[in-house]
């Protein structure tokens, strides 16, 4: 089912979205990267694989239902980042954003009566409260930690599983 012109016009907004997030992980990476601080460059560089694989997702759905796909311009990641708790709390910020933004989608599918997008987006729904809790939980264990015991927190996300490593699908 082709989605209506409003939905397939907020999906491509959402493809951007999805590619901007990448592009600020990847720039909260490479912060931790210049700060010697590979446990949590790792992890960004990974959340911005994920981003991606998000923008992906949707580019095919588009592709897949009959719908135009248009990715709009993607605006600069903010650079010049001034400590981990910083870093952190615009990747949690990040998440609340592409949340609602999720959430708007999830109701013009049900205002156009689309069940099929409207099942789609359950997937990202659910992601979102991942994506939420953990980005949620690191902040907390940075904020703990603070800027002087940050190898702490490296030590904290060794410990952690990555999803790659246990064969799912992120």
């Amino acid at each position: 089912m082709k989605p209506s012109e409003k939905l397939n016009k907020a999906l491509n907004q959402q493809v951007g979205h999805e590619f901007a997030a990448s592009q600020q992980y990847v720039a909260i990476a490479a912060y931790f990267d210049g700060e010697a601080l590979p446990g949590l460059a790792g992890f960004f560089y990974r959340q911005a694989e994920e981003e991606r694989e998000h923008a992906m997702k949707l580019v095919k759905y588009l592709v897949d239902s009959g719908g135009e796909l248009e990715i709009p311009a993607v605006p600069a990641p903010r650079h010049g980042l001034g400590s981990a708790v910083e870093a952190v709390q615009l990747a949690v910020e990040s998440e609340q954003r592409v949340t609602g933004q999720i959430y708007s989608l999830v109701e013009l599918a049900r205002q156009d009566g689309d069940l099929i997008a409207e099942r789609f987006l359950d997937w990202f729904v659910h992601e979102q409260f991942e994506e939420m809790t953990t980005m949620g939980g690191l902040l907390q264990v940075v904020e703990r930690a603070g800027e002087g015991q940050l190898l702490r927190v490296e030590e904290y996300l060794e410990r952690q599983p990555h999803p790659e490593a246990e064969g799912e699908e992120g």
